[in-house]
């Protein structure tokens, strides 16, 4: 009894579905996958420090004691 309502619903949601994708499709919401990824992105974000990658590094501890040497 269970299966002659189960499988007209799930036939019923299956073609749903379907159609959803079919006008999906067909009114362009496929058209450009890339633009949304880059439209997130702010278009002033800060810019790149300037300078060598170990200027901004700390600085080699040494100690006092022997001179520089560790």
């Amino acid at each position: 009894m269970t299966l002659l309502l189960l499988i007209p619903i799930s036939l019923a949601l299956g073609l749903l579905g379907l159609c959803a994708f079919l006008w999906a499709l067909r009114n362009g919401q496929f058209d450009d996958p890339d633009g949304a990824a880059w439209r997130v992105i702010p278009p002033c974000y800060p810019p790149e420090p300037k300078g060598k990658i170990h200027d901004k590094l700390a600085p080699v501890a040494q100690d006092r004691n022997t001179g520089g040497r560790l």
